[in-house]
C-alpha cells in the first residue's frame, strides 16, 4: 500500500496540514500510523468528515487536553500547557533550569548540558510536574478532595532530596512549623482540621465563580499544609478548578510573580491586586486558544 504525507493529503483533501494532523491524532483517519514524529497516511484513506460547528463548539478545552494527552498530540495546546506551566511555576519557587531544558525534557525526556551543572532536584520536580499536570487533567472533574491534594504533592516530591529527610513527609502534611514571606503559616497540628474546613467551605459553594478560585487559593496558601511545594500544588489546584467550571485558566509568569505575591498578602483588603494580575495571566492563556483555535467562554 502506498502512504502519503500529511502535506500531500492536504493538497488531496483541501484542508490546511493542522486538520490532517489533528484528524490523524484524533484516531479519525484509518490506517495512519505515526512514524517517529510525521504521519504516514494510505493513499485512499477516506478524508473524515466534519463535525458539525455545534458539537465542534461544545468540545471544551479540557475535553482537548484530555484527547491530547490520550493521543500523545505532539505542538498543540497540551504540550504548550505542560511546558510553560512547569517551567513557571517551578521557576517561581527557585528552579534554574530555562524554558528551553525545560521543553527538551518534555519532549526527548533527556537533557543535554554543556558548560554547566544542574541541580538534580530541578530535574527531577520538572519532570514530577509533568505529572502532576496529567494528573490533574485525568481528574479535573472529580470534587476537590484532601486525597487528590495529597497525590498532587506526593508526584510533585518523590524522588527528590527532600523525600529522604525524615522530617519531611512527602504526600501528607508538615510536621515541622514553616513561615513563607515571612509570615506565620497554620502549625502542625492545625493543619488537618483547616484543610478539611477550608474543603467544606469550598465545596459548599455549588457553581464556582473564579473569585472563589482565587479565595481558596488565598487560603491555602496561608494553611501552608506542606513543608515544601504549596505554591506549585496550590496553582495546580487552580488550573484544575477552572477546567472543571468552564473557566479559562492562567499560568503565572516571571513578568507577573512580584503582583503575584502581593496579591496574595493583599487579598482580605484589596481582592483587586491578585484577580487583576490572574486576569492578565489568563489574556495570555487566551491568545494561545486563540492561536489554537479553541472556543472559550
Amino acid at each position: 500500500m502506498k502512504y502519503l504525507s500529511v502535506a500531500d493529503m492536504a493538497k488531496k483533501w483541501n484542508l490546511s496540514e493542522r486538520s490532517v494532523r489533528n484528524y490523524c491524532a484524533k484516531g479519525r483517519v484509518v490506517g495512519a500510523n505515526l512514524i517517529g514524529k510525521t504521519w504516514q497516511i494510505p493513499e485512499n484513506a477516506e478524508k473524515p468528515e466534519r463535525i458539525s460547528q455545534k458539537k465542534d463548539q461544545s468540545l471544551t478545552l479540557l475535553d482537548i487536553l484530555q484527547e491530547e494527552k490520550r493521543s500523545r498530540y505532539s505542538g498543540g495546546i497540551y504540550h504548550k500547557t505542560q511546558i510553560d506551566l512547569t517551567y513557571n511555576s517551578n521557576h517561581i519557587e527557585g528552579s534554574r533550569l530555562t524554558h528551553d531544558q525545560t521543553r527538551y525534557i518534555f519532549e526527548t525526556n533527556t537533557i543535554g548540558v554543556q558548560d554547566e551543572a544542574l541541580n538534580v532536584d530541578d530535574v527531577i520536580e520538572t519532570i514530577n510536574h509533568f505529572r502532576c499536570i496529567d494528573l490533574m487533567i485525568d481528574c479535573a472533574n472529580e470534587v476537590l478532595s484532601e486525597k487528590f491534594i495529597k497525590e498532587l504533592h506526593f508526584t510533585l516530591k518523590s524522588g527528590t532530596s527532600d523525600s529522604r529527610k525524615e522530617w519531611f513527609a512527602v504526600g501528607n502534611y508538615k510536621k515541622m512549623p514553616n513561615e513563607v514571606g515571612g509570615m506565620e503559616t497554620a502549625l502542625p497540628e492545625e493543619v488537618a482540621d483547616k484543610m478539611k474546613n477550608l474543603l467544606i467551605e469550598y465545596r459548599s459553594k455549588k457553581e464556582k465563580t473564579f473569585d472563589d478560585i482565587l479565595d481558596f487559593h488565598v487560603k491555602f496558601e496561608r494553611i501552608h499544609p506542606f513543608q515544601d511545594g504549596n505554591g506549585r500544588v496550590g496553582r495546580l489546584i487552580m488550573f484544575k478548578e477552572c477546567l472543571k467550571y468552564n473557566i479559562v485558566p492562567f499560568i503565572i509568569d516571571e513578568s507577573l510573580k512580584m503582583y503575584y505575591y502581593r496579591g496574595l498578602k493583599e487579598w482580605n483588603k484589596k481582592r483587586g491586586y491578585l484577580r487583576d494580575t490572574c486576569l492578565t495571566a489568563q489574556d495570555q492563556y487566551k491568545r494561545y486558544l486563540d492561536y489554537f483555535r479553541i472556543s472559550y467562554e
